[in-house]
């Protein structure tokens, strides 16, 4: 347990640090606390020993520890208002009624993203809720396409599909279009099903090559059902902070954004808004994950801002706590 001295100084010394990056020395807070620097350094002595600062190896000052961090978080942090131009930069994507909900939150977790200079993440599940409203494909040389599966929730997908030469433009767009007639309206996780015992046998009468179409759009729509959707914004945003500036840490955090399985991790299953700090998070020790869960008109994900330690947690919190707030408003 910690006085109440201690706990006012633990609350300089991370907000301090959150702002400077630099390590915080007795001296610049004798006249805030109104005591000696001897006064300041024993104080700060006695909560490194209790596990809630760090001495650097480059100077006298202390930074807070990932237990320091977690008790400012749960015991002394207390959420700022958002400012009008937050909510202002906001309210222009929620009060926009020709934006389908996957627009509203992907454009709301940019802004986000934007306002605070974090990393923002959507994980969403593709569920059964999601109902097929057309696919297209756009050629873009004699072999391959992108094929753009849509849905009734206004999420749009695109697949490379790769096709032999002998495959025609002209049976590929047959094909599209007997797959636009015969299962829009379907369910994402049924259209697989559909595809092979529906539509299969009819491609087979009108297209030569229907074996090679069928298996690829197939695939399409079998990843598509299995994929969660996931999309992120300001990768390179924690690259600019001071914690990430040697080569090692940049390769290291670059290819966990990269990689899928270590970012679908990242899924929330609880209620409000939880914060992980450090090793309590299953992504990477050097950063704080603050993640929600939503639910809105059928669909079910997370939103997550990834960090450094020296998070501003009084505006993030609030920031997510506004956006999880408005989508689920309309559900």
């Amino acid at each position: 347990m910690i006085t109440g001295r201690q706990e006012e100084l633990l609350k300089l010394i991370v907000e301090e640090y959150i702002k400077t990056a630099h390590p915080v020395s007795s001296k610049s807070l004798c006249e805030t606390l109104d005591c000696s620097s001897a006064t300041i350094r024993n104080e700060m002595s006695d909560l490194e020993e209790a596990g809630m600062l760090e001495k650097t190896h480059i100077s006298s000052g202390r930074v807070p520890s990932e237990k320091g961090y977690r008790y400012y978080v749960d015991n002394i942090m207390r959420p700022k208002e958002l400012t009008g131009e937050d909510v202002l930069k906001l309210q222009t994507i929620f009060q926009n009624n020709s934006l389908v909900l996957s627009d509203v939150i992907k454009k709301s977790v940019e802004i986000i993203s934007e306002l605070t200079t974090y990393t923002s993440l959507i994980l969403g599940s593709s569920s059964s809720e999601n109902k097929l409203s057309k696919v297209e494909v756009v050629p873009i040389s004699d072999s391959r396409l992108i094929a753009l599966v849509i849905t009734d929730k206004g999420h749009v997908e695109n697949k490379d599909i790769v096709i032999p030469k002998i495959v025609s433009i002209n049976e590929v767009r047959q094909t599209v279009e007997l797959i636009n007639k015969m299962i829009v309206g379907t369910p994402i996780d049924e259209v697989s099903t559909k595809l092979e015992f529906e539509v299969k046998p009819v491609i087979a009468k009108y297209i030569k090559q229907h074996e090679v179409l069928y298996n690829a759009f197939y695939n399409v729509f079998s990843d598509f059902a299995n994929e969660s959707i996931f999309k992120m914004s300001g990768t390179s945003n924690i690259l600019k902070q001071p914690e990430f500036n040697d080569a090692d840490k940049i390769r290291d955090i670059v290819s966990k954004f990269d990689n899928k399985e270590m970012v679908k991790a990242i899924e929330e299953d609880k209620n409000g808004i939880n914060i992980y700090i450090g090793s309590e998070n299953n992504f990477d020790e050097n950063v704080t994950v603050v993640k929600t869960r939503y639910k809105a008109d059928g669909e079910e994900g997370t939103i997550a801002l990834i960090g450094p330690k020296r998070m501003e947690y009084d505006r993030v919190i609030p920031l997510l706590q506004y956006i999880k707030e408005n989508i689920e408003r309309g559900d």
